[in-house]
């Protein structure tokens, strides 16, 4: 069973989840001509495969029958979670210093296609939006419980930004605590609305619309694509509603479609022009007890993993990143003018 400990020094919150460590992992399988296969009859998120994982939570089916496996995503609990609802969010302290509490929480896997070879970039706009979709139904259905206090959605893609499992899936853990990085990023934004009774992130779209293109990657009607002032990591990539939006579960699913087509045009551009790259990607909500609060604005980022964090970066919390995002938009601007003439449509048009 797992547990949530606090670090006095700090007052941030480590989960402890031995049976994280028996996760299996999962070298890629090439086919003898070079790439992934399309099925891996020893993969447990294959069609064909479901009694390898937990009861679904959720099932998005599959438009036909016949040879169809009858779903196109799916949602399980994670079989090695981090967090389970099993746990207890009693607080007890051991001595005058240390603090902890069980390990309560959900950690689920939503894979994202039948298909054991077919990452986001390349999946149909239509695909992506079902599993947006995914995304929204089970946030807006674990929200209700009053005890989770935040949901993270995450999607690790490659060896080097940490999946185990080949088959393309994502991740979403709900906590009963708000983890220090959040905690940091909801007050400057709250201190922004209460001195301007402003959003801080509808004022940077409007400025970086405005003053700042060579950071804009891809501008649509509802989204802006934009590599951050201050990057943590190289070609980092901001997808931004500009319709104000504090909690991604109250993001208005109509228009989760142009979401995805923003989305797959992002990860395409990425896949292009940086030759595949593992990378984290994370959805960036409000804490479920502030939904409503005007302070805060949701957005996605995708972080590639083509540096690796050493010491300094561990030691200090300060990143360092080797470009500057005006050449790594610019780049981005590029590739998606060369790509497929069916792909990045809009993306080719900005200049």
């Amino acid at each position: 069973m797992s547990e949530l400990r606090q670090d006095v020094t700090t007052r941030e919150w480590v989960i402890l989840a031995p049976e994280r460590g028996k996760r299996p992992t999962q070298a890629p399988k090439k086919k003898p001509g070079g790439g992934d296969p399309g099925w891996d009859s020893t993969c447990p998120f294959c069609p064909g495969n479901e009694v390898e994982t937990p009861v679904e939570t959720f099932r998005m089916p599959a438009a036909s029958s016949g040879e169809t496996p009858g779903w196109e995503v799916r949602a399980v609990p994670n079989r090695f979670a981090a967090l389970t609802p099993q746990g207890d969010t009693t607080r007890t302290e051991e001595g005058p210093f240390f603090r902890k509490m069980g390990g309560f929480g959900v950690h689920e896997v939503i894979i994202e296609t039948a298909s054991h070879n077919t990452p986001l970039a390349l999946m149909t706009y239509e695909h992506v939006e079902k599993v947006l979709t995914t995304y929204q139904a089970r946030y807006n259905s674990l929200k209700k419980d009053k005890r989770l206090r935040h949901i993270t959605i995450f999607k690790n893609y490659g060896w080097a930004a940490g999946t185990s499992l080949a088959h393309p899936h994502s991740q979403l853990v709900a906590t009963p605590i708000i983890a220090p990085y959040y905690h940091r990023k909801f007050e400057v934004a709250y201190e922004y609305y209460a001195d301007l009774g402003k959003c801080l992130y509808c004022d940077l779209i409007a400025w970086d619309l405005e003053h700042a293109l060579k950071r804009v990657v891809a501008e649509e009607s509802e989204f802006v694509v934009v590599h951050p002032y201050a990057p943590h990591v190289p070609y980092e990539t901001w997808i931004m509603p500009k319709t104000h939006c504090s909690s991604f579960g109250l993001f208005p699913a109509a228009r989760l479609g142009e979401l995805s087509r923003v989305l797959k045009d992002t990860l395409f551009c990425l896949y292009q022009g940086l030759n595949n790259p593992a990378f984290n990607l994370v959805i960036d909500s409000n804490s479920n007890d502030h939904e409503d609060d005007p302070f805060y604005h949701w957005h996605i980022r995708i972080i590639p993993r083509l540096t690796t964090i050493a010491g300094f970066e561990l030691g200090s919390g300060i990143y360092v990143s080797t470009a500057l995002p005006e050449d790594t938009a610019s780049y981005m601007r590029k590739i998606a003018r060369s790509c497929p003439g069916d792909v990045c449509i809009a993306f080719k048009d900005y200049e």
